[in-house]
């Protein structure tokens, strides 16, 4: 917990009990289409893409393991939404009419690191702390090289994030914490934690889990040429419950 809480992440190796729930996972989504493909087909953002119940069960197998229990033990049993199903093919990213060509080179090069909740609002995309997740927890479905689109993180940088959002929202209050705009305060935090951070590569494997702290900067690499995935592509779900208050959220 200890580590958690200095790092902004864990990870865990792999379980039998979480094993079985990737398997049940993947199988509900056999034969499924890809209806949101982005970036020139390569990925598919999945949003409320697994039937999973709220404890996070799925085709009856129950969601278990080192990495949620630690979740319901620092955050408590929260109930769970449906959770993501981020799909990465092979040639992530290419550049396509979803995004401008600063936001494709972002994307390329700084692996689109972004924070969580975070929304881009009305024409000019300025920042608002619109969902206050828990954490994250991310579960991979699919067995793929390391270099297939690894979810990467910026170690310790929740500590930076939280200390940029506070400067901004600790006068506010907590009613108009979730329309305050923080994008200067966010954009200045981004660039110290590339500056002062490592970037950490995080290939996982069904049965392995990942925790990450609601505030820590992250994103997913570009594919690496010649690596190798499954035809359904590099598959990884996602639970980000609501944590219920903007004050708790910016936290540490």
């Amino acid at each position: 917990m200890t580590g958690f809480a200095d790092r902004g992440w864990a990870h865990f190796g792999a379980e039998p009990a979480v094993a079985d729930w990737a398997a049940a996972a993947l199988a509900t989504l056999k034969g499924r289409a890809l209806e949101d493909l982005r970036l020139g087909g390569t990925w598919d953002v999945g949003l409320e893409g697994l039937a999973n119940d709220k404890t996070g069960a799925v085709g009856g197998v129950p969601l278990q393991g080192a990495a949620i229990a630690l979740a319901r033990r620092l955050y408590g049993d929260l109930p769970l939404h449906r959770a993501q199903v981020s799909t990465v093919l092979p040639g992530y990213p290419r550049p396509s009419e979803d995004e401008s060509p600063a936001a494709f080179a972002y994307r390329r090069d700084r692996d689109s690191a972004h924070v969580d909740g975070l929304l881009p609002i009305g024409p000019d995309r300025r920042r608002q702390v619109r969902e206050p997740h828990a954490y994250i927890l991310g579960l991979p479905l699919t067995d793929c090289d390391a270099g297939a689109s690894p979810l990467v993180l910026w170690e310790g940088s929740h500590r930076i994030m939280a200390r940029a959002f506070a400067g901004v929202l600790d006068s506010v209050a907590e009613a108009d914490r979730p329309t305050t705009d923080v994008t200067e305060a966010y954009h200045a935090a981004r660039r110290e934690v590339f500056a002062t951070c490592p970037r950490i590569v995080v290939p996982n494997r069904p049965g392995e889990a990942l925790l990450i702290h609601r505030l820590t900067l992250h994103g997913i690499s570009p594919w690496a040429e010649g690596a190798k995935a499954p035809e359904d592509g590099r598959i990884v779900a996602y639970f980000r419950p609501v944590l219920g208050s903007v004050a708790a959220w910016m936290r540490p």
